[in-house]
């Protein structure tokens, strides 16, 4: 009995090689559509139209080719029930053994800036994963093939019926991700287009939320040894590795921080974070004087961390990080004096931001017991028109310039978050302690560790003053300003405390909280 191929694609790459050693190598008889059948055919090999294997043409513009009971049937009819046989034979339905089909490109095609609707519609596939989901139902006896870079394994197990049958079942499995994620990406174009004002599409968040994300790595573990992990997605397609160890699931997490966190800034600027936090920021009109700042806030966290560069990391920065254990190093990108001086350390992960410092993401996704918890990213520092000042004494110029740099640093470190910063650097840092006064206590110890003077700093709260001990803690401390959200049942007693401290303080009207 003759062995029938079918093969329609979009993606051509490798398919005269593989359909050449179906062929010569393994005795099959292809059957083909449209371009993919001129391309074999071009290719001298002999092909027969599906028009004509199925006797009805392609009509409406291609969009019914293969949508055909001798197609369907020649895939779906189970080899061992005999009555399937023997309705394929009464019917002139061939079995069809193996296909090989890649869907039209509507994930390209969206991506595209100003696509038109119309364009979009047209390139989703309806044949297409029609075969192939007909073919990976019927595994057992069809081999099904949706990614060139499979046609090698299939050729090496071709004729090993233990082989091929094992491969079968792995092709089955990643033809149904495949089409899951290509009816995701319709299902997500499709939402974005709705001009219905339903309370659901206004809000952004569909009544079915689809996630179809394709492996970019395996991870060697996860935040521990003993836990597995893996990456998800188009990271890749955001950062360039030039160099070091691969990188880990917690070296992933601390350059999102990392990014978002140096997307605050305009001016030169520098960060070195550890554990996801911010331990040192420092602007400046030079990434060195940038550095200089950073890194005079905490000595001894930065060991381990993680430095980001809004700037290109030149051989007068690389000099002075260069001697810090580091796990990885950002920035858009390094001169070539700096990379020669980074080379030296092997295992030192060198991160180029693709897209440039600050690469956005519009949502965050965080698994829960049971399922998934979704919103928007916290990408605004609110409206700072609005910002009021609720003390009797206005902030000088220095210090709203200190109280607008915390604020943007303090909205980055895990709550509850406590920020003392002078001009553009910050002083001392205290993160995620129960109470808010204990984070201001780590924050002023930090600052006497790095031996500098708190007098006439500002204290920045990405959340509000329940009482006003927090306040209190700062100004002993030498704070002269406060900035927080406000909005607590004590402010009029925290509003009191600065004024007879003589701080001026302002409210932003907005939080941060970081979980």
């Amino acid at each position: 009995m003759e062995k029938l191929a079918l093969l329609s694609v979009s993606d051509k790459s490798g398919l005269v090689e593989f359909a050449t050693a179906l062929v010569q190598q393994h005795g099959y008889r292809l059957l083909s559509t449209g371009g993919t059948a001129k391309l074999l055919a071009g290719a001298g090999l002999t092909v027969t139209e599906v028009g004509a294997h199925t006797g009805f043409p392609e009509i409406m513009d291609g969009r019914v080719k293969t949508l055909h009971p001798k197609i369907h049937g020649g895939l779906l009819a189970r080899r061992d029930k005999p009555e399937h046989l023997a309705q394929a034979v009464a019917n002139g339905i061939a079995l069809i053994d193996l296909v090989v089909v890649n869907l039209y490109p509507f994930e390209q095609t969206v991506a595209k800036p100003h696509v038109a609707f119309e364009e979009a519609i047209e390139n989703i596939d309806i044949g297409g994963p029609a075969m192939l989901r007909s073919a990976a139902k019927n595994h057992e006896s069809v081999t099904v093939v949706c990614d060139p870079a499979d046609y090698g394994a299939v050729l090496a197990a071709l004729g090993n019926a233990d082989a091929l049958g094992t491969l079968r079942r792995k092709l089955a499995l990643k033809i149904f991700q495949r089409t899951a994620g290509y009816d995701a990406a319709i299902a997500k174009y499709l939402e974005g287009q709705q001009t219905e004002p339903d309370l659901e599409a206004m809000s952004g968040y569909p009544v079915i939320f689809t996630l179809s994300l394709k492996k970019a790595q395996s991870l060697r573990y996860g935040e521990n040894p003993h836990q597995k992990a893996a990456l998800y997605g188009s990271y890749h397609e955001h950062f360039q590795q030039l160099q070091g160890k691969e990188l880990s699931y917690n070296n992933i997490l601390d350059i999102t921080a990392a990014t978002y966190l140096i997307g605050e800034f305009e001016r030169s600027t520098v960060a070195i974070l550890k554990h996801t936090n911010p331990c040192g920021v420092g602007s400046a009109d030079t990434l060195l004087e940038a550095w200089e700042k950073a890194y005079a806030t905490d000595r001894q966290a930065p060991f381990g961390g993680i430095i980001v560069v809004n700037r290109t990391l030149d051989r007068e920065v690389a000099e002075q990080i260069k001697d810090i254990f580091t796990e990885v190093i950002i920035a858009p990108r390094f001169s070539d004096e700096a990379l020669d001086i980074f080379a030296k350390k092997k295992n030192l992960r060198l991160m180029v931001a693709k897209e440039g410092i600050g690469t956005d993401a519009l949502q965050e996704v965080r698994s829960v017991v049971g399922g998934l918890l979704v919103q928007d990213r916290d990408r605004t520092l609110g409206n700072v028109d609005k910002f009021k000042v609720v003390t009797k004494r206005q902030p000088t110029t220095d210090e709203w310039t200190a109280m607008m740099f915390g604020w943007r640093v303090g909205k980055h470190v895990k709550s509850n978050a406590i920020v003392y910063c002078r001009g553009e650097q910050t002083l001392g840092v205290g993160a995620g302690q129960m109470a808010r006064v204990d984070s201001s206590r780590i924050a002023v110890w930090k600052a006497g560790e790095a031996k500098l003077d708190l007098r006439g700093s500002i204290i920045a709260s990405e959340a509000l003053f329940p009482f006003a001990d927090g306040l209190l803690a700062a100004a002993d401390a030498g704070a002269t300003a406060a900035i927080q959200p406000g909005g607590a049942l004590r402010d009029e007693e925290v509003i009191k405390a600065a004024d007879e401290r003589g701080m001026t303080m302002v409210f932003t009207g907005i939080r941060h909280f970081r979980h």
